[in-house]
């Protein structure tokens, strides 16, 4: 079964042609990054008018990379929810008017499970039930997953995502956007004992995450520092703040995971790229008898074919939509 997927909840515009929720016969990307650059962050507005102006010809060279026309395409599968509303509604409606055209069946797909669904793509021996960290710039929860279209949050952040706390801080440290990546490279070059953190808790919520507090002392240092005339040293800063983050990822997973006798873990979304968590996560896994899984770093960040393996699933399960289908910037998984 062949999927076509569209994908346009932030500031990727994607498509990709994904073969029985498995493989990829194609994916392509036409990436903002350069231009939102220069704002330091994504302008919601620009994001849409660029998906207007790519989807087109993304979808087009989607198509022909795989070798299939529309034709031969078994269903049609979008981002619906959650994300920017208007960068969601480019996709929606331009996946709305292409299954209508090509009397395909349009499948609604939520970002968060095509993120949980591109270890799919990854690792071939991958089958539910797993417990996976879901960890980007917009959300942050640790997702029970007993079947292909089953999921039940076990816990979740109640204000910053983790991603949002890297590129905060990245950016009160003068590094360039996305602040993330470049906060992850800086602190390969820091000592991180140099700063004492908080380890936030969620009282009587033994799974939620709460990273507010933890930008907020990492903003502090860096404005103390400056009314004094002094110099943070960023590297240290960066090193602090990574190996605290990934304390309470892989800390409050593993809990959960303990808890929930799960025997395998996953993680996915934008942050399970950093090397850190890379490195780290797989070895705590490792030694409490865990089989773990990420996807590699192309299948971190946003794209279609993730979108295109959870619509596999969503279709074989009877999830469909109509014209009506529309899009919703906060839906919970």
């Amino acid at each position: 079964m062949l999927i076509l997927a569209i994908e346009t909840s932030c500031d990727e515009t994607a498509a990709a042609v994904v073969r029985d929720g498995r493989f990829t016969l194609s994916s392509t990307v036409a990436s903002q990054m350069e231009e939102h650059r220069l704002y330091g962050g994504v302008v919601p507005e620009i994001a849409s008018r660029r998906h207007a102006e790519a989807l087109c010809g993304v979808t087009g060279q989607a198509l022909d990379t795989a070798g299939v026309s529309l034709a031969e395409i078994d269903a049609v599968a979008v981002t619906f929810a959650p994300g920017l509303i208007g960068a969601l509604l480019c996709g929606v409606n331009f996946a709305k008017g292409l299954a209508f055209a090509a009397a395909k069946p349009l499948v609604p797909v939520h970002h968060i499970k095509a993120h949980i669904a591109a270890n799919y793509l990854a690792h071939s021996e991958l089958t539910p039930p797993f417990l996976c960290l879901t960890v980007s710039g917009g959300h942050t929860q640790i997702v029970e997953v007993p079947g292909y279209t089953e999921f039940r949050t076990i816990g979740r952040t109640r204000d910053d995502a983790a991603g949002e706390c890297f590129d905060k801080t990245a950016r009160a440290l003068g590094l360039p956007y996305p602040g993330g990546v470049f906060l992850d490279k800086l602190a390969d070059s820091g000592v991180k004992s140099t700063y004492a953190l908080p380890s936030p808790k969620v009282e009587g919520a033994p799974y939620d995450f709460s990273f507010s507090g933890l930008k907020t002392a990492c903003l502090n240092i860096i404005n103390n520092a400056a009314q004094m005339g002094k110099e943070v040293n960023k590297a240290d800063l960066a090193a602090a703040l990574r190996a605290r983050v990934c304390d309470l990822l892989i800390d409050k997973t593993l809990a959960a995971a303990g808890k929930l006798g799960c025997k395998t873990v996953v993680a996915c979304g934008g942050v399970s790229a950093n090397s850190e968590l890379r490195r780290r996560f797989p070895e705590e896994c490792e030694r409490r008898g865990l089989a773990f899984f990420a996807p590699p770093p192309e299948l971190c960040g946003d794209n279609a074919a993730m979108v295109g393996a959870e619509g596999y699933y969503e279709f074989l399960a009877g999830v469909t939509a109509d014209a009506g289908l529309n899009a919703l910037a906060a839906m919970p998984i």
